[in-house]
């Protein structure tokens, strides 16, 4: 929604909005005009947004039906649109380059959208993230009519989209609450399939179980690390904290590329946006130096601090499958040392459906720490909490606790050398404690 409302803003409209909880990138926009409040009154509505015949109001699933403001516009007459009917209008008007999947969507239209800003083709893009290399999640070209999409399976967002080029990164189960069956969700990425526009490519991670469903004169292309497929890399090395691999297209070789995020998993990213980016015309020359350039993303294997004796990370993984990746790729980096990880599980609906695959990831670790779950736009499940996943958990060195009763048991910790939060909730309220706590053990 922050890019949207930064889109708008950049077109010379007046914008404002609301939002439930006040956070760094509210108080960012804030500071580059945009009007937030933060209590659901219709009286904090700007007189200027009370007319129907001038203001387009734009939302997501996340607001509830029985929001007092949603609801004075849907009795009033204003023209109400989706987040995801906003950004199908512009794929219609400009070349979309939507990437799709249960997880990597971030990081794989990040890196996309910069190695096309490094390369003589461009493009505008909508992130999902906040880039380290733009510092924001908009990017906008004067000249380029490719725009980078994060593609949303959420309540079947992604299927508003007209993508010329679509990624499926991973068709792995969630949103069980919407679709009901894991038959069902990967149905949806089989629908957004036939949604790209004839002349347009698909592209698909090799061993993804769905059968694409593509119009006329559409091209489709698989993607894989060390497989053979389409687009492949492969000499995948990993020495003195990078990582360089090869990196393969139907007609051309590019050796030593080089990440400039070195983290195993994004090779496979790396692997999907060089790709999107070569068959949108970006040179071997430049998609070697936009890897190499690439600084990541916010929340996304984010270090946030490191020293001497401890190294801490902070990653948006919310999803079993995620959560996996995320602490293979620790494991990895940081061979040989004590990982404790702190996990916040996101909604209770998630929690129920894969308690099971979220307690195998964490007891990969040598310690845990969990949260309780943070509920986002649901009510509590009866029945339904950390309790169990914490119970499931294998590994010896385990706790149970509050979010508010964190950072007193770290601070009794020592006996880690690498720590890790994960959760796509409000665990990243606390990294400047827990930085300050990590800062004192010098």
């Amino acid at each position: 929604m922050s890019a949207l409302a930064r889109f708008f803003k950049s077109k010379g409209y007046d914008v404002a909005g609301y939002d439930r909880t006040r956070s760094d990138l509210t108080q960012q926009l804030e500071k580059e005009d945009i009007a937030i409040h933060y209590d659901d009154e219709v009286a904090n509505i700007p007189t200027l947004f009370k007319q129907p015949d001038n203001t387009l109001v734009v939302y997501t699933p996340a607001v509830p039906a029985d929001h007092s403001e949603r609801l004075f516009f849907e009795r009033h007459g204003f023209k109400l649109m989706k987040r995801s009917q906003v950004l199908g209008e512009i794929t219609r008007q400009q070349r979309g380059i939507c990437i799709a999947g249960t997880h990597g969507k971030t990081t794989t239209s990040t890196m996309t959208a910069h190695l096309l800003k490094e390369s003589h083709v461009d493009c505008n893009a909508f992130l999902g993230g906040i880039s380290k290399n733009y510092t924001t999640n908009l990017l906008l070209s004067a000249h380029s009519d490719y725009v980078v999409i994060e593609a949303d399976e959420y309540d079947r967002s992604f299927h508003q989209l007209t993508p010329y080029m679509a990624v499926i990164t991973a068709v792995d189960p969630d949103h069980l609450d919407i679709y009901g069956t894991p038959e069902a969700y990967r149905e949806s990425f089989e629908h957004f399939t036939s949604l790209v526009r004839e002349g347009g490519y698909l592209l698909v991670k090799k061993g993804a179980e769905l059968t694409p469903r593509l119009q006329k004169e559409v091209k489709c292309y698989t993607y894989a690390v060390d497989e053979d497929a389409d687009f492949k890399a492969t000499n995948v090395r990993i020495a003195n904290g990078e990582i360089t691999f090869d990196f393969h297209t139907p007609t051309e070789e590019i050796h030593n590329v080089r990440l400039g995020v070195p983290v195993p998993v994004n090779v496979e990213n790396g692997t999907a946006a060089m790709s999107m980016a070569w068959l949108a015309g970006a040179t071997a020359e430049e998609l070697k130096n936009g890897m190499a350039s690439f600084k990541g993303i916010h929340r996304r294997f984010d270090m946030q601090y490191k020293d001497d004796k401890v190294v801490f990370i902070d990653d948006y993984a919310h999803h079993p499958t995620e959560l996996q990746t995320s602490i293979n790729s620790i494991k990895k980096v940081y061979a040989g040392r004590k990982v404790c990880g702190i996990f916040q599980p996101h909604l209770y609906t998630r929690t129920r459906d894969f308690a099971e695959g979220f307690a195998a990831a964490l007891s990969q670790l040598d310690e845990v720490i969990l949260l309780d779950i943070y509920p986002a736009r649901e009510q509590p499940i009866p029945g339904v909490s950390s309790q169990i996943i914490f119970d499931k958990i294998t590994v010896p060195k385990k706790t149970l606790c509050a979010k508010q009763e964190l950072l007193g048991i770290l601070e009794k910790k020592k006996d880690f050398d690498v720590l890790a939060t994960f959760g796509a909730g409000d665990i990243d309220r606390l990294l400047p404690e827990i930085k300050q706590l990590l800062e004192k053990r010098k």
